[in-house]
């Protein structure tokens, strides 16, 4: 017999019978995971959550109460998405086609958000697509993002640019001499021409 944590999703969850939904992950109340949605383990999907058709969300992921991801957003491990973030899809929204016929899924092509591994993004913020979040970034609650974001970036505000630096723990990063250190896992990081990596890697 298995003693793997199986899903626990709530009655009131609408999620489709194609969905795969991972080991020990939450679906909260009223959250809709569509057709061919992929979540990986010991996530959590909070309540009124969005996920798209064929959105893939990775494990450890943490999705928070009536967050929207329009597929076909992709999230790595160890995402973290605030309350009623957007992701969107379409490069030029419209309802309807130049003669005046309702559009349909025929006649768009939907663009996904990318967040790489470790990548948090605060309460309401919105990231266009096809922007990518590098891993590690942190964008600011109520922040607006139109381009990529680099990895260990702190962005914020509208169109969100970025202000700092961040390390894994979240926390931003302080200037010790010609490298940035994180003071909460004092763990040391080097810019080269705009790009931060981990020193000693």
């Amino acid at each position: 017999m298995s003693t793997e944590p199986v899903a626990r999703i709530a009655a009131s969850a609408d999620v489709d019978e194609r969905a795969q939904i991972g080991d020990g992950t939450i679906v909260w109340h009223l959250a809709q995971v569509r057709e061919d949605a992929v979540i990986g383990d010991e996530c959590i999907i909070g309540r009124g959550v969005y996920v798209g058709p064929g959105t893939r969300i990775g494990h450890r992921c943490k999705v928070q109460n009536h967050a929207l991801l329009y597929e076909p957003a992709v999230l790595d491990d160890g995402v973290f998405i605030g309350p009623a973030v957007v992701f969107t899809n379409d490069y030029y929204p419209r309802a309807i086609n130049p003669d005046g016929t309702l559009k349909d899924a025929h006649d768009w092509d939907a663009v996904g958000v990318r967040v790489h591994e470790g990548a948090s993004i605060g309460a309401r913020a919105v990231v266009v697509a096809p922007a990518k979040i590098g891993r590690w970034a942190l964008v600011a609650a109520g922040a607006v993002v139109t381009k990529d974001v680099l990895d260990f970036a702190l962005v914020a505000g509208v169109p969100a640019k970025r202000i700092g630096w961040v390390g894994r723990a979240g926390v931003p990063l302080e200037r010790d001499g010609s490298e940035w250190v994180c003071p909460a896992t004092g763990e040391r990081f080097v810019e080269t021409d705009g790009v931060l990596e981990r020193a000693g890697l």
